[in-house]
């Protein structure tokens, strides 16, 4: 049980940050116009900024595919 949650904790922690990014680029840059598909409502900006995240956990994750031992 504790390495199924171990296992989603980094995916979970990149996808909060990336939706914080999301809010964090509307409210500070945003699309004033609302032409933006992105940037026009915040749920949009942290939807799309949540995938990155989870993309980038995915880079970043350490699992060793053939194991760990050198």
């Amino acid at each position: 049980m504790k390495s199924k949650l171990k296992k989603w904790i980094r995916p979970a922690l990149f996808i909060l940050g990336g939706a914080l990014a999301g809010l964090v680029y509307y409210y500070f840059v945003g699309c004033p116009s609302g032409s933006c598909s992105i940037t026009s409502t915040p749920l949009n900006a942290m939807v799309y900024m949540g995938i990155v995240g989870w993309l980038l956990s995915i880079v970043f994750g350490n699992d060793c595919p053939g194991g760990c031992d050198m």
